[in-house]
């Protein structure tokens, strides 16, 4: 049997932890950030994880990511 194929984009984007949980990056903080305040910008900072219904969705993506 080959070797699967990983989502280039979605290893780009998502990295699972030990605990099979999947993290990424909150969106917003590229550009335009006059208009948003410091608590905001501050949270954007911050990376966040997905619910399990969407951790199911990205690991079909990212086969060797764990189970």
């Amino acid at each position: 049997m080959p070797k699967m194929k990983t989502k280039k984009s979605a290893s780009k984007r998502y990295h699972v932890t030990g605990s099979g949980k999947v993290r990424y990056k909150k969106q917003g903080l590229r550009h335009i950030l006059t208009k948003k305040n410091a608590k905001r910008k501050r949270r954007l900072r911050l990376s966040a994880t997905l619910s399990p219904v969407e951790t199911r969705r990205v690991k079909r993506l990212l086969p060797y990511a764990g189970t």
